[in-house]
């Protein structure tokens, strides 16, 4: 009889514990409903303090490497292709002849003019002979004049056809591949090769036209390209002088030297360009950035709670960005768990 009793006190012991421990719960819960804001319950965050700085604002944009100069070789005359006097991908000089088309028939025709030119010089020479004895009339001579000027001009027109048929390099270069072989007929329409001066390349990029007025020419920028990580430097030299209406972008154009060689036209190019240095700037981090519909906004702690602050920001780099308007020096800004802070949350900062 005494297990019995025993073992029903034990139970009644249970039971009046777990009924303690559930109104207990409870009583936590409703104090916790009658708290919508979670006040009381802090968040462990991340911040820091916003202070004045000196910032290097340099510009991160996206451009493309373009020869200085280039062209494609073509014909400016019809024929048979006699002789090409180039290499495939060799450099060449200023002047050197490319190729040549046959001119047997132009030389053939310039011969027949320069007889009638011949001709019409002798005409002219006794017309004004008989002029000055007054055996012709003016208008006899001057028809003799101007049989004898046609026949130059005919003479000059051949003679640049001529000239024409050896083609020559506009610059010096390094030419492409070719596309016709000796004995080819060709036309104007036929694209022969490109000759590219890699000597030195441009780099041209956009830049937002919110920066418009700091960008001046012989401004020195970096850039890198795909696949290196070596730093070459440019100058800009040139500045479109207006902003694109599509885009709201202003062209920009810069010079690099490249007697290197390593550079390729039509490359991707990761620019660097510097703007003007902004000293008492304020700057945080990346992190502490929420994009919203209207801008972007931060949560600073004030009083123990997170308060929302909108704000006005510029330049960007890998870990940062220019606060231009919302913050001031002192303010603290929290860095971690943004995503899940709303206004007026209890926070508790941990300063880095």
């Amino acid at each position: 009889m005494k297990i019995k009793y025993l073992v029903y006190a034990v139970l009644t012991i249970g039971i009046i514990g777990f009924i303690g421990y559930r109104i207990s719960e409870n009583k936590s819960k409703n104090e916790d409903s009658k708290d919508p804001k979670g006040k009381g319950k802090s968040m462990s965050v991340n911040g820091i303090v916003v202070e004045y700085e000196t910032f290097d604002n340099n510009l991160s944009l996206s451009g493309s490497i373009e020869a200085n100069e280039q062209v494609e070789i073509r014909s400016e005359v019809s024929g048979i292709v006699e002789g090409i006097y180039f290499q495939e991908g060799s450099n060449v000089s200023k002047g050197e002849v490319l190729f040549k088309v046959n001119d047997l028939e132009l030389r053939a025709q310039l011969r027949q003019t320069s007889t009638r030119e011949g001709l019409a010089s002798e005409n002219e020479r006794r017309a004004k002979l008989l002029l000055q004895k007054e055996a012709i009339s003016q208008e006899e001579y001057d028809l003799a004049r101007a049989d004898l000027k046609s026949a130059q001009a005919q003479s000059q027109l051949i003679k640049a056809q001529i000239a024409k048929t050896s083609v020559r390099a506009p610059f010096s270069g390094r030419i492409g591949l070719r596309s016709i072989s000796p004995g080819t007929y060709i036309t104007p329409a036929i694209l022969v090769a490109k000759l590219v001066n890699t000597g030195k390349l441009k780099i041209t990029f956009s830049i937002p036209e919110k920066y418009a007025s700091q960008v001046k020419t012989n401004t020195t920028l970096t850039f890198k390209v795909a696949g290196s990580d070596e730093k070459y430097t440019a100058k800009v030299y040139a500045i479109e002088p207006e902003v694109a209406v599509a885009t709201r972008t202003l062209q920009v154009r810069a010079i690099a030297e490249n007697k290197s060689g390593k550079l390729l036209p039509g490359t991707f190019a990761d620019v660097e360009l510097p703007l003007d240095i902004i000293k008492d700037a304020i700057v945080v981090p990346t992190e502490a950035i929420i994009p919203v519909q209207n801008g972007k906004k931060v949560f600073v702690s004030s009083n123990g709670q997170a308060k929302e602050v909108m704000i006005e920001t510029a330049t960007r780099t890998d870990a940062s960005i220019l606060v231009l308007s919302g913050l001031k020096a002192g303010d603290t800004v929290i860095t971690s768990g943004v995503m899940s802070l709303k206004n007026e949350t209890p926070v508790k900062v941990l300063i880095k």
